[in-house]
């Protein structure tokens, strides 16, 4: 399990915007995976998707590394924001597109 941890802390560290999901951003395999998805394509910042169902450790183990029971999970500059709802909640209030492009201009100047 340490070693599982490990490997995803290294991919929610490298990268600006990572998205843990099931399925891929062109084809997502559940509603919520859909719609975050969605979300995240309107805002125009480009991110990194994980597809837990491709390694069953990956997907139990974002679980446990975000202390977060469901999936889709979104990591903004190394730090979880949230599943689906919370995403959908921010975007409409308009917080969302504000943090994830000031991830993505932190990314590119480091």
């Amino acid at each position: 399990m340490e070693d599982i941890q490990a490997k995803i802390d290294e991919v929610v560290k490298g990268s600006p915007i990572v998205l843990f999901m099931k399925g891929t951003p062109n084809f997502p395999m559940c509603g919520f995976s859909a719609r975050v998805i969605e979300v995240l394509k309107r805002t125009e910042q480009p991110f990194q998707a994980v597809n837990v169902l491709a390694d069953p450790a990956v997907r139990e183990g974002i679980k446990v590394y975000g202390n977060w029971p469901t999936i889709p999970q979104l990591y903004v500059e190394g730090q979880l924001i949230g599943g689906c709802d919370i995403m959908l909640d921010m975007y409409e209030s308009g917080e969302l597109e504000p943090l994830l492009k000031k991830a993505t201009a932190a990314g590119e100047a480091s």
